[in-house]
């Protein structure tokens, strides 16, 4: 059965599918010693398939693994600012991985990561249902009916943010812990959110993603989900 180019690399491990589309269209694919040059190209697999001249790597059994990320650390393979990497602070041992989605500079909590690039981004996707829960503490006066303006989605700066669940916690002086749960997890979006509200984050941790925990990691630790546990997960969602 054939499929996009794109996602045939991306199930490699090489990259992500949005990375593959863009080696494509840089013309460094060949399939059959042919410059490809359309992400909309179908291979079958078995092609004599080359990045930059270079066969891909045989495709290794799909793996998931949860990881803390810290404060401080770009979510990206390499940062044009000179900026440290979650990837380049990952313990050794482990193979070339990709996030799926990500968390900003100031953020920490639960990151997954994962060799598969189709995978990747099939979790990324919020029509998968899957929620992203976090602990936030914020500076301000909470106002329950602007924290209900958020409850059905609303638009900022021609943005639209779908609906978010927030339960207010404990508050010390000015400052109070919220739980946020949303599905999309578009750039910044719960300090985008609190902003709009009159609220400013001063902590935000992620501490779920779909069913996954972040539970008693350890800041910059990473824990491997087991295959059972990943098949129980996502078989019905993704072909493992």
């Amino acid at each position: 059965m054939s499929e996009r180019l794109a996602k045939f690399i991306a199930r490699s491990g090489v990259c992500s599918r949005r990375e593959a589309e863009d080696l494509i269209l840089q013309k460094r694919i060949t399939v059959n010693g042919e410059v490809i040059v359309s992400p909309a190209f179908n291979v079958d697999g078995n092609e004599k398939i080359l990045l930059d001249g270079e066969r891909l790597p045989e495709k290794e059994t799909t793996r998931l693994w949860l990881y803390y990320k810290p404060i401080g650390l770009v979510t990206t393979h390499k940062d044009t600012n000179g900026r440290p990497t979650v990837f380049e602070n990952l313990p050794k041992g482990l193979p070339r991985v990709i996030s799926v989605g990500r968390l900003d500079l100031n953020s920490e909590g639960l990151l997954l990561l994962t060799n598969n690039g189709e995978l990747s981004r099939m979790l990324e996707l919020p029509q998968n249902g899957w929620s992203r829960r976090y602990k936030v503490k914020v500076h301000g006066q909470i106002k329950q009916n602007k924290i209900n303006s958020l409850t059905k989605g609303i638009i900022i700066d021609g943005i639209s943010y779908g609906p978010v669940k927030i339960t207010v916690g404990e508050t010390q002086n000015t400052n109070t812990w919220l739980t946020i749960t949303l599905q999309e997890g578009k750039n910044r979006e719960i300090r985008r959110l609190m902003n709009y509200i009159g609220l400013e984050v001063a902590r935000l941790i992620r501490l779920s993603y779909g069913p996954f925990q972040l539970g008693n990691l350890q800041k910059g630790e990473v824990r491997e989900i087991s295959q059972k546990v990943l098949k129980e997960q996502l078989g019905e969602k993704f072909k493992l």
